[in-house]
């Protein structure tokens, strides 16, 4: 098995269903418990970053999971397929049979279990799958999956919004939707979880010994903070600062499309001139779109439309190329380590659940308020967290980024 050609389109697919369940759930998930049972922000924030203090001991743990378990490697995704599907199904579809506050909790910790373990199992198996598919094969790889992924991203955004004008109760049409696609999803990997490597794995000691890998898990926490930020608070900007109620799906889509259509852009420039050069670029427009964001007000929403293209392809960069870069690197050091993957989903949602458990609370501190007249004040912190914030970050991610030496080939 381990000879057969790998089915990419597989990959998109199960990676369209592992985002649906990662960024959108930053996206709808607090907005959504504030508005349907009157949770405060500074508590949501704190539930968020609590669950990500769980996430600091458990995806590690994780990680080695998915490698005990790599022989019977099938059964685990299913599991995990499982947990996923009925943990969405609950925090949108199921009204809380406790205190909301503690039921958000409770689904999440289910929903964020199930994302960690697949996707260590996820990337842990491209590793393998991209050394199969010759010169540039992580590169390649990463374009299919990274678009799947964005595609995911893209539906989950806008499904709840298209959904509304159809339902009274959308969300719950969106959970039931994502059971449909966990069996997709599934089935179409099925035959590459059999072709699993059964290898000895070394552990996280030759990850953590490498500095390269530590350079460039330390480049993803920087770097994917600023996308966190700005996600926690999309839906608050739009509405609130932008005065563009209603809005909110049309931009998602708009934002999480760019990001799709750019990515075999991007991994065609990684191959001609470089991923770290390729990646740079893209940071550098991220810095551009999220510093023109900081200079709009109400009624400027054409502009923050394109804004909504340059900073999602600027996403499309951070998605595709990023991971190739430290799979790549992975292939060298630790091929058979689903336990470096464990410390990338980490590095990926803390960020999120950083910038929820700072965020939120600031905002909730400065008086804002979802969906009612703001002061001056509240606008402006929510423009500085929302534009400024994630333009010092992604300076400092640039910087580190050009200190590093990357091997092209």
């Amino acid at each position: 098995m381990t000879n057969a050609k790998p089915f990419l389109p597989g990959y998109a697919l199960f990676a369209a269903m592992l985002a649906c369940a990662g960024l959108p759930i930053y996206i709808h998930a607090p907005k959504f418990y504030v508005d349907e049972y009157g949770v405060s922000l500074a508590a949501l924030g704190a539930v968020l970053f609590g669950l990500r203090l769980f996430d600091f001991v458990q995806d590690p743990i994780l990680g080695w999971v998915s490698e005990a378990a790599r022989a019977q490697r099938q059964i685990a995704v299913a599991g995990g397929a499982v947990l996923l599907a009925l943990s969405m199904y609950g925090l949108f579809a199921v009204t809380p049979p406790v205190a909301p506050l503690l039921w958000f909790g409770i689904t999440l910790t289910g929903l964020f279990t199930a994302f960690s373990f697949l996707t260590i199992c996820f990337y842990a198996q491209g590793v393998r799958t991209a050394g199969r598919l010759g010169p540039n094969g992580h590169t390649r790889l990463a374009g299919w999956r990274e678009t799947g992924a964005l595609l995911g991203v893209c539906g989950a955004a806008i499904a709840p919004t298209l959904l509304a004008g159809a339902s009274t109760s959308p969300f719950a049409l969106f959970a039931a939707g994502f059971l449909g696609l966990v069996i997709l999803g599934t089935a179409a990997m099925w035959r590459e979880w059999r072709a699993a490597s059964t290898a000895p794995s070394a552990g996280m000691r030759p990850i953590l010994a490498d500095g390269l890998a530590r350079r460039l898990l330390l480049i993803a926490l920087l770097n994917a903070t600023p996308v966190a930020v700005t996600s926690t608070l999309f839906l608050f900007f739009v509405e609130s600062r932008l005065a563009a109620a209603g809005a909110e799906g049309p931009l998602l889509l708009l934002f999480f499309l760019a990001a799709a259509l750019s990515a075999p852009a991007w991994s065609w420039a990684a191959g001609r001139f470089g991923a770290k050069t390729a990646l740079l670029a893209g940071m550098v427009l991220a810095i551009l779109s999220f510093g023109w964001a900081a200079t709009l007000g109400a009624g400027d929403t054409l502009a923050f439309g394109v804004i909504c293209v340059l900073s999602g392809a600027a996403l499309g960069a951070d998605m595709t190329l990023l991971p190739a870069i430290f799979a790549r690197r992975m292939a060298r050091v630790a091929p058979d380590a689903g336990e470096a993957f464990g410390l990338w989903s980490f590095v990926s949602k803390f960020t999120l659940a950083f910038a929820a458990v700072t965020l939120l609370p600031l905002l909730d501190a400065v008086g804002f308020q979802s969906g009612a007249e703001n002061s001056d004040r509240a606008l402006a912190t929510l423009s500085i967290l929302y534009a400024l914030v994630p333009c010092a970050l992604k300076l400092v991610a640039i910087a580190l980024l050009a200190a590093t030496p990357i091997k092209e080939t």
